[in-house]
């Protein structure tokens, strides 16, 4: 197994975060056509030329590793370590060219993200992060922001409609007490949660290769992530990410104590 430091395998993440963007940029805004997977959900050339490429960098690299991405599955399931790829996260933005789509990498080590990456082709953005190495955006300390009000606050969705009345309810209440409420989502929100250009970005489901970039990124630039239910963890089906002040207050609202 290679024994790599850690700084060293995000400074490769990084780097296979940018090469599968680049990947993706020659079908972008080219009117690239989609497919719908089994679970409706659109996948296009893009997203599989991304994907199969950080895996060959990351077979080359770390052939001992496990891997898991969402168009290609798991191979080496029982690896201490696990790369986890998101080759296209917002297929629907990059079908309709909108630039907000992101690629996204993680690494596990025994079940635990230990560092992420959002790598963003169109904007020509990286937010990046390891566990104790602190969370960086094009090269500089990405902190989260210091609003303490959800009156003052910028709160974040992917979804236009949510799955069931009870998520439904609870970002209607957490819409209506802040200052804006937009729906700038997929990986996008997390980013400017953890560069400080928004407090809040909430997603009532997603799968284990949207989010395990996150939980490193929110954790390291200063704020909080959690799934519903308050546990901090990247497996529970969903997600919560804020800044610290209003960690409590927003997970309260979201429950409907408060």
């Amino acid at each position: 197994m290679t024994r790599d430091s850690l700084a060293t395998q995000l400074e490769f993440a990084i780097d296979a975060a940018w090469r599968a963007g680049r990947a993706t940029l020659p079908h972008f805004q080219t009117g690239v056509l989609a497919e719908a997977k089994a679970d409706l959900s659109p996948v296009t050339v893009a997203d599989r030329a991304a994907e199969t490429l950080c895996r060959a960098l990351i077979e080359a690299r770390y052939p001992y590793d496990g891997i898991l991405g969402e168009e290609q599955g798991a191979r080496r399931p029982g690896a201490r370590r696990r790369w986890v790829i998101d080759p296209i996260d917002g297929t629907r933005a990059f079908v309709h060219g909108v630039p907000l789509y992101s690629v996204l990498l993680a690494l596990e080590e025994e079940g635990e993200p230990v560092l992420g990456v959002i790598h963003f082709p169109a904007l020509g953005e990286t937010v990046w992060a390891a566990r104790g190495e602190g969370c960086w955006w094009d090269g500089r300390r990405a902190l989260v922001s210091q609003v303490d009000r959800l009156e003052e606050a910028t709160v974040l969705t992917s979804e236009g409609t949510f799955p069931d009345e009870a998520t439904a309810s609870a970002w209607r209440r957490l819409a209506g007490r802040a200052a804006n409420a937009r729906t700038w989502g997929d990986a996008y929100g997390y980013a400017l949660v953890a560069t400080g250009r928004a407090e809040v970005m909430i997603d009532p489901h997603f799968e284990v290769w949207d989010s395990a970039p996150l939980r490193p990124i929110i954790e390291e630039a200063g704020g909080v992530f959690t799934d519903w239910t308050g546990a901090p963890t990247h497996l529970g089906g969903n997600g919560i990410a804020t800044n610290a002040a209003l960690a409590r207050h927003v997970r309260q609202l979201l429950r409907g104590e408060a």
